[in-house]
């Protein structure tokens, strides 16, 4: 029996998901796919998602977390791309303050619509257990290596356990690398040119040295892990 082979992006809020899934639909038309799954361990659940859908190729995913699931008889390349964590959680700010606050699920919008950048900031940080502004990153990550280890630790290790990590800061050097990979199974995959739901470069946001000082605090984890990629994925 042919292997099938899949593409499985963990896409991560604010980390160029949607661009990288605008690629995956413009080069798989009709065979992209996206879900969303309860927290915790759903690996088993979006191991079912994709045996259930033998016709599609690309599968996307905000709330997917590791370990990558095993199907039997399909080969899953996994993706998701890291960013600059300030940068990141400044994109996340905008985004939110532009989501409708109505809905009570919505937090962060709510929280965005209502204060300032720092305000934001501090105030996710005051939320036990919220990680959308500390070394969020790092969380994701080590939720791919189920084992009692320290979790830079565990997120570290996953870097060898997704077959793709991409950089949002170079993207487009990113997706390049990833046409490299998926070529031996599809072909004429083209990463082309494609940037969707970005922030605007005006919209930049003034931060004072107390905020950066708060901010580099609580990502150092992710400032270390995104160095080790570096030195291991992206060899710089």
């Amino acid at each position: 029996m042919t292997e099938r082979t899949v593409i499985l992006h963990y896409h991560l809020f604010k980390n160029a998901g949607t661009s990288f899934d605008g690629i995956l639909q413009r080069n798989f038309p009709g065979q992209w796919t996206a879900a969303e799954f309860p927290g915790g361990d759903n690996s088993m659940q979006v191991a079912a998602w994709i045996a259930r859908n033998p016709g599609m190729v690309a599968f996307s995913s905000h709330t997917a977390t590791g370990p990558v699931p095993v199907v039997p008889g399909v080969r899953i390349i996994s993706a998701l791309f890291l960013r600059d964590p300030v940068a990141r959680i400044r994109s996340a700010y905008l985004f939110e303050r532009r989501q409708n606050a109505a809905s009570d699920e919505n937090l962060g919008a709510k929280l965005a619509s209502a204060t300032d950048f720092e305000g934001y900031v501090r105030g996710r940080l005051a939320i036990p257990g919220d990680r959308q502004c500390r070394d969020f990153h790092v969380v994701r990550l080590a939720q791919f290596v189920r084992r009692i280890a320290p979790e830079l630790q565990r997120a570290t290790e996953a870097l060898q356990r997704l077959s793709f990590v991409g950089e949002v800061e170079r993207f487009g050097q990113s997706v390049e690398r990833f046409a490299a990979l998926v070529r031996p199974v599809w072909p004429g995959f083209d990463p082309g040119q494609v940037h969707l739901n970005r922030s605007k470069p005006e919209e930049g946001l003034a931060m004072s040295a107390e905020l950066a000082d708060v901010l580099e605090a609580n990502n150092q984890l992710d400032r270390k892990l995104i160095a080790r990629a570096r030195e291991t994925v992206w060899q710089d």
